[in-house]
C-alpha cells in the first residue's frame, strides 16, 4: 500500500528519537541503580513520538493537532505521575527490574538493561502506529469516526486519571497500609487504571480508522490489551500484591473483575 512507503521515513525519525531518549534514559538509570525510570520513559515517549509526526507528517493540520494533543495530554499526566512514584520510592527500585538485576549481576545489568530499554522502544514506535497513519493523511475534515474516538479517548483519559487519583488517596492514608483498595472504581475492576488506559488505545485506532490503512493499526489496542493483562500490567502487579497483601487480596480478587469493570460479586463462592 502507498501510504506504508510514506510512513518509513516517518517512522525512522521517530525511532532516532526514540533510540535518544534511551540512551538518556540509561544513563540517568545505571548510576542511580533504578530501572523503573524506564516506565517513565515509557509514558514520556508516545509525546515525543506524536510530536516527530506532528511536525514530519504531510497531513491535515488539525487532524495532526487532535491526535498530538491527545497523545501529549495522556503521556504527560502518566509521566508525572509514574515519576512522582519512582521519585517516592527510591532508593528502592520495582520490583520487576529488581529481579532481573539480581539474576543478572552488577557487571551485565547496565547493558541488559540498555537491551531491555531498547525494546520497549520498539514496542512504542509499533503501538503508536495510529499515530503515523493521521499525520499522513491530506483529507481536510475531520470524519465522524474520528470525534468518536477523540470522544473515546477522552472517556478513557478521565477515568484513568481518577482511578490513580484514587488509588493515591487510599495509599496517602496510614491506616491503610497493607490493606486493598476497594473503594471507587476499583470497586469495580482491580485495575481501573489499565482498562481505561486501554480504552484510550481503543480511541487512538479509531480516530486512526478514517486514515488510509488506517485500519491495520489494529494490532495497536489488542498489543497494548496483551501487555496490560497478561505482560507488565495486570499479571505482574498481582503476583506483587499477593505477596504483600496476601489473604486480603485473594479475597479481592474473588469478588472483584480483574480488568473489564464490572459490579463485584456478592457471593464470591459463585461461578
Amino acid at each position: 500500500m502507498p501510504e506504508l512507503f510514506s510512513l518509513m521515513p516517518l517512522i525512522g525519525w521517530a525511532a532516532l528519537v526514540i533510540l535518544a531518549m534511551m540512551l538518556v534514559v540509561t544513563a540517568i538509570a545505571n548510576p542511580l541503580k533504578n530501572a523503573g525510570i524506564v516506565d517513565v520513559a515509557w509514558a514520556f515517549g508516545f509525546s515525543l513520538i506524536a510530536a516527530t509526526y506532528f511536525l514530519l507528517g504531510d497531513g491535515f493540520v488539525l487532524r495532526k493537532a487532535l491526535m498530538l494533543t491527545m497523545a501529549t495530554l495522556s503521556s504527560w499526566r502518566l509521566a508525572w505521575f509514574l515519576l512522582r512514584r519512582v521519585i517516592a520510592h527510591h532508593p528502592e527500585e520495582d520490583g520487576r527490574y529488581h529481579v532481573l538485576r539480581e539474576e543478572w549481576g552488577p557487571q551485565k545489568s547496565p547493558w541488559l538493561f540498555f537491551g531491555v530499554f531498547l525494546f520497549q522502544g520498539a514496542l512504542m514506535l509499533i503501538v503508536s502506529s495510529p499515530f503515523a497513519f493521521s499525520a499522513i493523511n491530506p483529507l481536510p475534515q475531520i470524519m465522524p469516526i474520528e470525534w468518536a474516538g477523540l470522544g473515546l479517548w477522552a472517556v478513557g483519559a478521565l477515568f484513568e486519571a481518577i482511578a490513580d487519583q484514587q488509588l493515591s488517596a487510599f495509599k496517602q492514608q496510614p491506616e491503610n497500609k497493607g490493606k486493598v483498595c476497594q473503594s471507587g472504581l476499583w470497586a469495580y475492576s482491580r485495575h481501573p487504571n489499565y482498562f481505561f488506559e486501554w480504552l484510550q488505545w481503543l480511541g487512538y485506532y479509531l480516530f486512526a480508522l478514517a486514515s488510509p490503512g488506517g485500519w491495520l493499526t489494529l494490532y495497536s489496542p489488542l498489543l497494548m490489551l496483551f501487555f496490560l493483562t497478561k505482560m507488565t500490567g495486570v499479571a505482574a502487579t498481582e503476583a506483587q500484591a499477593l505477596k504483600t497483601k496476601g489473604e486480603a487480596y485473594r479475597q479481592y480478587q474473588q469478588t472483584t473483575s480483574a480488568f473489564f469493570p464490572w459490579f463485584p460479586k456478592q457471593n464470591p463462592t459463585q461461578t
